[in-house]
């Protein structure tokens, strides 16, 4: 299993545009067929911060989902809402066992 978690910090002006942006984007994710997770997860801390949990069967399939038309839509609506860069940060996922 491959993991992303995406640390994303959004500009406080762009939170439901970019809640709104995400969420069209998730429903579109989940039904990838190399999908098996596509959490987005908001900080009770800060309104502005959210984690994107992304597990995918292999790392194929997530470089798929990057050629996707929702994603492209997502990275290109959202870019300029950002208080700084996105950063994904890759994992192996060890459990639960996709391939059970």
């Amino acid at each position: 299993m491959y993991v992303t978690l995406v640390h994303v910090h959004v500009m406080p002006e762009h939170n439901s545009e970019f809640i709104a942006a995400t969420r069209d984007n998730h429903r579109a994710s989940i039904d990838e067929p190399g999908n098996l997770r596509f959490d987005v997860l908001q900080s009770p801390e800060d309104p502005n911060y959210f984690i994107l949990y992304e597990a995918y069967k292999s790392k194929q399939d997530a470089a798929a989902h990057k050629e996707t038309d929702h994603y492209r839509r997502w990275r290109d609506s959202v870019a300029g809402w950002m208080a700084q860069p996105r950063q994904g940060v890759p994992f192996t996922g060890l459990y639960p066992e996709a391939n059970k």
